[in-house]
Order: structure tokens, then sequence, then C-alpha cells
């Protein structure tokens, strides 16, 4: 079975029925592989680039990644919070040198680098005009690093921020931890959060995501269900 491993922060997480409506793009995206590839999500809430790698996260993912296999490597969300010097990064030298040792742990065993731009957070200015964000640095560094090191890039960032955009700020909430109290039994209480998916955002932007590897083409296409409208 070919192996798609994901090390990412909480946008992508797995998460259980004691988060829930929280769902992460990484625990939907099995709906659009083919069945013969598995991914294995060892996305965690709150980690950056550094504070992944000091847990020995990618670590257990070095122990189990072979030959074929793909590391998918999406980060910008924690490596930006300045005020935690245990997560954060600076965009255009610790981050790129971090991202350069996960690439390196995907070639050392034969296996397929991606990287995958950080997914935008509801940053409205009003109902349809989006701030800059805090990625914009982030996004420009991990794109320097696809190119000096010939890894295939998927640009989630932008593609979010265009949906962002077409959905409005008021059409937009329904993707995100954004709801009024009393909506879910488990998390009575009203949630204003523009970072954190539900599932429709995470099944939205997970499409996004196999939509730039199907542009990708060769085995990145190929580990997509067929004949999908993305």
């Amino acid at each position: 079975m070919n192996r798609i491993f994901w090390a990412a922060d909480s946008t992508v997480q797995t998460n259980d029925y004691t988060t829930y409506p929280q769902t992460g793009i990484g625990q939907v995206f099995p709906l659009f592989v083919k069945p013969e590839y598995q991914v294995c999500n060892h996305a965690k809430n709150g980690r950056s680039t550094k504070s992944f790698m000091d847990e020995g996260r990618l670590k257990a993912i070095e122990e189990r990644i072979g030959a074929g296999d793909f590391l998918f490597i999406q980060f910008g969300h924690n490596d930006e919070k300045k005020e935690d010097p245990t997560r954060y990064t600076e965009p255009f030298s610790t981050y790129m040198e971090n991202l350069e040792t996960f690439i390196r742990v995907a070639k050392d065993h034969s296996a397929y680098p991606v990287l995958i731009t950080p997914l935008e957070r509801r940053c409205f200015m009003d109902e349809k005009h989006l701030g800059i964000g805090a990625h914009s640095d982030y996004v420009a560094a991990m794109k320097q690093t696809a190119e000096k090191n010939n890894v295939p890039l998927v640009d989630l960032y932008s593609m979010s921020r265009m949906e962002l955009k077409k959905a409005g700020e008021k059409n937009s909430r329904r993707w995100y931890m954004f709801f009024p109290e009393g909506e879910y039994k488990n998390h009575p209480e009203k949630s204003e959060d523009n970072t954190h998916l539900r599932y429709d955002g995470a099944v939205n932007f997970a499409s996004l995501i196999a939509r730039g590897l199907r542009e990708l083409g060769g085995i990145y296409a190929d580990m997509l269900l067929d004949d999908m409208n993305l």
C-alpha cells in the first residue's frame, strides 16, 4: 500500500469527538485518494516546524517512511508566533532550514516530499475583502524552499484566499469553527474561531490540495480518484 505521511498543525490533524465539530484536512483527505493509498496523519494541534521536530514527531515519521511513500509538509500558523520561542521560526532563515530537514528525511528514504503552503485564516476586513493575514512571508519562504530544492508545491494559501473571497465573510463561517451558542451539544458555547475547520471546510480545502496534486500530474495525480470534479 502506498502511504501519505502528513506533517502539519491543527488545520490538518485528525480529531475525535472531544473536539467535535473541529475537523482537519488530513482527517478527510482519504475521501479523495484511491483505496490503495493510506493517509498516515501525524499533524498535531499547535505545532510548528520547530516544535514538531523538537518533540520527536519527525523522527517518528522517519522511522516508518519508505521508498515510494509521500511526505506532505504543511506548516506556518505556529511558526509565525513570535511570542513563543518554543515554536517561532524566522521565515527566511530557520523556517526554510527546518523545511529542508523535512525534505531530506523524505529523500533519504526514497520518498516524495510535497510542500503545502498554510491555509489562510478568515481575516476579513469587510464582507468581501480579506486582510493581508500573517502567512505571507512564510508562503514566500516555502515557495523559495520548493524552488531551491526542486520539490513540488501545492499553493493552498492562494487557493484558499480565492475561495474565501468568493464565499464572503458570512458564507465562509460554515467552513470554520464559527457558530452561535447552542449549535453543538458537546460545544454549547459560541465560537468565533477563524483558524480551525469544521467538516465542510476540511472537505473544501482538502479538495483544493487534491486539485493542486492533479495539476502537478504524474505520481501526484495518480493517487487521486478518477473523474472527480475539482
